[in-house]
């Protein structure tokens, strides 16, 4: 995402660019797959209509963009119980505020949170004091019920981390986006993202299935041995393989969150509706369940469901799906022994970690070393607006630079 983003900033104003790509497609971590006639993300991912950057840059409306309902349905162990956010579902206020999920004044914290961080600015959001999200939560008076049960579970969705070590910027600056707007899903899958910013490049731009195996200012090796010339490299990579490509890169922080997800094809929704549910328990393997034909039925075949479930980490152990669905019979009863297994995606580079000890921030240029522009989710915040803006910012540096 972020090297497609410099290379549409910098080919239409003008300059000529190529981009190689090791794998069969574009778009990095954003991509799906078909599966007997499912469509795969790989691992559960979302797009949120409330990106500033990202937003200008795309079609939405293209994209035809399906959206989950603002809120979540949580499992406290016995049941699933709805938690929605009452500015946009008041409706919901009275069985929310009877939820066992918090006290009553945690969900009035909420509110005072919303109105607070919606009257920050991003630059103020991105320049404050840093901490770990827990210790900012705390900070705010939540109760420790409150976040164990909701946010663990739905930021650890997020973060990839439910320990919440990750910076309150960070925190910040999401929930801000969840309430200024909706989590959503192109039509036809995430894939639709990239794909919409590579046609936007002339046909002979792009090659594919092409590994580059060093990167300096002026050129690029591949793998055959073919030296590509040019005025200006831009990496656009994982901060690991920056360094195996640029010369004398040390990254200070290369770090990355994992995270395992399994798909199962259903003969019926377990939720109907497109919400999350979360495990607010503090037990178990399941992090999030989501039923992604429930907000597109493309994501299905018709009168098949779709459901996703992720567990945070690389979880390698044998059986995983069979165990998932174990648990997840607590959850939504014998339905489950009939869900068939389409895939499991162990995904160990899945998002880079953004911990409070982080000095960087979206607001810091982005990383040059020997002549060559480094850029991705990892020097900015770590998500698809991230990596926009950190590939925008690259190429409006080689704009300036070559004016």
């Amino acid at each position: 995402m972020s090297g497609l983003a410099c290379a549409v900033k910098l080919h239409e104003a003008g300059v000529p660019v190529r981009i190689f790509e090791a794998s069969d497609g574009v778009g990095g971590r954003v991509r799906t797959d078909i599966v007997d006639g499912y469509l795969i993300d790989r691992g559960f991912q979302v797009y949120l209509d409330a990106y500033p950057e990202t937003g200008k840059l795309l079609d939405l409306e293209t994209l035809d963009l399906r959206t989950f309902e603002p809120g979540a349905m949580i499992f406290n162990g016995k049941r699933l119980y709805r938690l929605m956010d009452v500015f946009r579902r008041p409706g919901s206020l009275f069985a929310g505020a009877l939820a066992p999920i918090g006290s009553l004044f945690d969900k009035l914290r909420v509110a005072r949170l919303r109105y607070k961080v919606l009257k920050r600015s991003d630059h103020d959001i991105w320049q404050s004091k840093a901490m770990t999200t827990e210790a900012y939560l705390k900070n705010e008076g939540f109760s420790a019920k409150m976040i164990d049960s909701f946010f663990r579970s739905f930021y650890g969705g997020i973060f990839l981390e439910g320990e919440l070590q990750t910076t309150s910027r960070m925190f910040e600056f999401t929930f801000k986006l969840f309430s200024k707007g909706s989590a959503t899903l192109p039509a036809k899958g995430m894939s639709e993202i990239p794909k919409q910013l590579a046609a936007r490049l002339p046909d002979d731009s792009v090659s594919l299935n092409t590994s580059v195996i060093k990167a300096d200012a002026k050129s690029v090796e591949l793998a055959d041995g073919t030296r590509i010339d040019g005025s200006a490299t831009v990496v656009a990579t994982e901060l690991g393989q920056a360094a195996k490509l640029v010369a004398d890169f040390k990254p200070a922080n290369s770090k990355w969150r994992s995270v395992t997800n399994v798909y199962f094809a259903a003969e019926d929704s377990p939720l109907n509706e497109a919400i999350i549910a979360l495990n607010g328990s503090g037990e178990g393997l399941v992090n999030n369940v989501c039923v992604l034909s429930d907000a597109s039925r493309a994501y299905a075949p018709e009168g098949k469901s779709l459901v996703s479930v992720s567990v945070l980490g690389f979880n390698d152990s044998p059986n995983l799906d069979s165990k998932i669905k174990e648990e997840l019979r607590a959850w939504f009863g014998a339905q489950v022994d009939h869900w068939k297994h389409l895939r499991t995606d162990r995904i160990r580079h899945a998002l880079p970690e953004h911990p409070a000890s982080s000095e960087r921030s979206p607001l810091e240029d982005s990383i040059h070393r020997k002549g060559v522009w480094i850029c991705g989710d990892h020097s900015a915040s770590a998500s698809i607006e991230g990596a926009v803006i950190s590939g925008q910012k690259v190429a409006q540096k080689i704009l300036e630079a070559h004016a």
